[in-house]
């Protein structure tokens, strides 16, 4: 078990030291993605847990016309009540159920007018609240099954059983993408969404197959998917209002150099796990290799359930030290050279065929 993560976080943060996007249009999906968003606000009556919870949440929330306005504010109180429940069973009769299609169907609603009263109701609760504050970042896939899955996009291509003649089969699944950011605060209070991006694929791509024709590292970010990560770590800087308080944290596909760029130039944060093993100082070495040389701060110990379900534990060398990391070679030009920290975690004696 072996990890490492770049950082950039402020001192007050107690740390270890020893394809193209587009927007979905398909009505048929709606319903769906919309329940989500509905029943994530359940997560945030924790911290309200009052009567008026809902009039909180959509106090900055106008979808132009009142009825609407009344309608979302009884489908957020029923689906708060029961948030995995369907939705017949969650409005419970006939005629709520019915109510709620429309409401879905109608041209002027949409996810992002939905979340707007969210949005403003979490920077209110992380202008209430004093320290950093964590803001978590990943992407969800939700998968459907339809006879023409061209009219809702797809998502990406699934390995199924081995056929006869030994080639596994494949098929393409459709859907839509949700990426989105939450802030926490350094205790595991949540406070609410700062950022939320949906879209799905015309055609998917191969990863693989498209790096054997483009090397991913001269593609503009703007032509990535990977903006996404960028997009919301500044959607959610500039929802917070105190960029300095902010820590944005996300997984390894969130290793990206333009990213470590905006952040230095919004003056926030981040912590995220490594993938690249990057140049560093002058160019003549890597991350790697400069931790290879870094002396061990101390160990820590992980307690962790194994694909099994069975209980294991883990005890870390912990190594950490500051550098200079290096762009991209093709990118050199183009952005500058980042100081950054650098934690490495690996486990000291692992025991022998230990499933994870």
């Amino acid at each position: 078990m072996t990890m490492m993560w770049c950082i950039c976080a402020p001192s007050s943060l107690q740390l270890p030291t020893s394809h193209q996007l587009h927007k979905h249009t398909v009505d048929k999906v709606k319903p769906d993605v919309f329940f989500w968003l509905l029943s994530s606000f359940d997560m945030i009556r924790g911290i309200n847990m009052g009567q008026h919870w809902v009039n909180e949440e959509m106090t900055g929330c106008d979808l132009g016309d009142a009825r609407l306005n009344q309608r979302l504010a009884v489908m957020l109180e029923a689906l708060g009540d029961r948030p995995d429940k369907s939705l017949p069973t969650a409005f419970q009769d006939w005629a709520n159920t019915k109510a709620a299609y429309r409401f879905f169907a109608n041209e002027n609603v949409s996810e992002d007018k939905i979340l707007e009263g969210h949005f403003a109701a979490s920077a209110l609760r992380i202008q209430a609240t004093d320290g950093p504050i964590l803001i978590l970042q990943d992407t969800t896939e939700f998968s459907f099954k339809r006879s023409s899955p061209e009219k809702i996009g797809f998502i990406n291509e699934s390995t199924g059983r081995k056929m006869k003649e030994g080639r596994h089969l494949k098929h393409t699944v459709c859907g839509l993408l949700m990426h989105a950011s939450l802030a926490i605060t350094t205790e595991g209070l949540p406070l609410g969404l700062t950022a939320a991006k949906f879209w799905t694929r015309n055609k998917f791509k191969g990863t693989e197959a498209l790096k054997r024709k483009v090397n991913p590292t001269r593609v503009p970010i703007e032509q990535k998917e990977s903006m996404r990560w960028l997009d919301n770590l500044q959607r959610s800087t500039e929802l917070a209002g105190s960029p300095e308080r902010c820590v944005h944290i996300g997984d390894r596909e969130s290793d990206i150099f333009e990213l470590f760029c905006l952040a230095q130039d919004l003056g926030t944060y981040f912590l995220i796990r490594s993938c690249v093993d990057r140049l560093a100082e002058e160019g003549g070495t890597t991350i790697s290799q400069v931790m290879a040389e870094t002396q061990v701060s101390g160990t820590h110990d992980i307690h962790f359930r194994d694909k099994r379900g069975n209980q294991q534990q883990a005890t870390l060398s912990v190594k950490h030290a500051k550098m200079t990391v290096c762009p991209p070679i093709g990118k050199q030009k183009k952005y500058p050279k980042q100081k950054l920290g650098i934690i490495f975690a690996e486990e000291k004696n692992p025991p022998e065929g230990r499933s994870l």
